[in-house]
């Protein structure tokens, strides 16, 4: 599934500019036969964003693109949307959101549920459904959920390790990119493609295959 994503990402940016961030020489090693780079970072890091943040310091770039190794249905096009959204506007960080599909459980506590104001800057984000309601009548018909493409420069990554702890509400919630709350920073959420689907758990496999079936039909 790495190497899957890394074939993805190299349509995106070209093969030089990926770089897979691990702790596990068996991941290493099947990432360099496979003809990527891989670098090395601490067992420790309390989440992926922080082991971003060990392998940026070790690249020279502008912007840093964090794609999920769980994310095998991610499409090259919405690589470089987030990456030109960032270009626009450097202050912010970027993430991606799409709406939930009808087959999808919004109380499904693997999938982070993101509010936005009306200009797509990020409230909050959630494992419970996310905006909430009083009256069954203005239940969301539709509701937005976090896609694992982020986009940040290399002072916002060391800002977010340089925290050096999880947040609150990154630990309550287990979303990392909520520590971004406390650091005062703004998240732009750029909408992706519709389909995307996460492996979180075994039983995520078999509908991930299913919908690359359809995809490559």
């Amino acid at each position: 599934m790495i190497i899957w994503v890394a074939e993805l990402s190299k349509e995106a940016v070209g093969a030089e500019n990926v770089f897979i961030a691990t702790d596990d020489e068996r991941i290493a090693y099947i990432v360099k036969a496979a003809g990527y780079q891989a670098i090395m970072t601490a067992s420790d890091a309390l989440t992926g964003t922080d082991r971003i943040a060990e392998a940026a310091s070790h690249i020279e770039a502008d912007i840093y693109v964090n794609v999920q190794g769980d994310e095998p249905l991610v499409d090259p096009d919405d690589i470089t949307k987030i990456i030109n959204a960032k270009k626009q506007t450097p202050e912010q960080i970027i993430n991606g959101f799409s709406w939930i599909g009808e087959h999808e459980d919004v109380n499904n506590k693997n999938i982070p549920k993101v509010i936005t104001n009306e200009n797509n800057q990020m409230i909050y984000m959630s494992r419970n459904p996310l905006p909430g309601f009083k009256d069954i009548k203005h239940e969301p018909v539709h509701y937005k959920k976090q896609v694992c493409i982020y986009a940040f420069t290399l002072q916002e990554l060391k800002a977010f390790k340089d925290f050096g702890r999880k947040s609150e509400l990154e630990r309550y919630e287990d979303i990392e990119i909520l520590r971004f709350l406390e650091l005062d920073k703004r998240v732009r959420l750029i909408e992706t493609k519709p389909g995307s689907l996460a492996v979180d758990s075994p039983e995520d496999v078999a509908k991930v295959e299913e919908a690359l079936a359809k995809k490559h039909d």
